[in-house]
């Protein structure tokens, strides 16, 4: 059984940073793209970020220069290092594998002074 498990949220100030973590099992990760969604109060979820394997990197512009994703195949993590966050950024983040409909509960990541 696929799940994917995501941590790391919180209250941040704006300016600050945060480091997501999701971790997968049930899946051989390392064959797998996986990716970053997130969903403020009131809107659809949008994409974020992507990361092909151990290749192309890709981000939404509302991110880009800003977050970074990255992953551990040996811990079958995926990470998003969010800086420079501003109060748009608000939302639960989920992550994903690339071509499996699985989501995990999210994290909540609230940035507010």
């Amino acid at each position: 059984q696929v799940q994917l498990v995501e941590s790391g949220g919180g209250l941040v100030y704006p300016g600050g940073s945060l480091r997501l973590s999701c971790v997968v099992s049930g899946v051989e990760f390392s064959m797998h793209g996986v990716e970053w969604y997130r969903q403020a109060p009131g809107n659809e979820r949008q994409w974020v970020a992507t990361k092909i394997r151990e290749g192309t990197t890709s981000y939404a512009d509302s991110v880009k220069g800003r977050f970074t994703i990255a992953r551990d195949n040996a811990k079958n993590t995926v990470f998003l290092q969010m800086n420079a966050l501003k109060p748009v950024d608000t939302a639960v983040y989920y992550c994903k594998l690339r071509d499996m409909n699985f989501w995990g509960r999210g994290t909540l990541v609230t940035v507010s002074s």
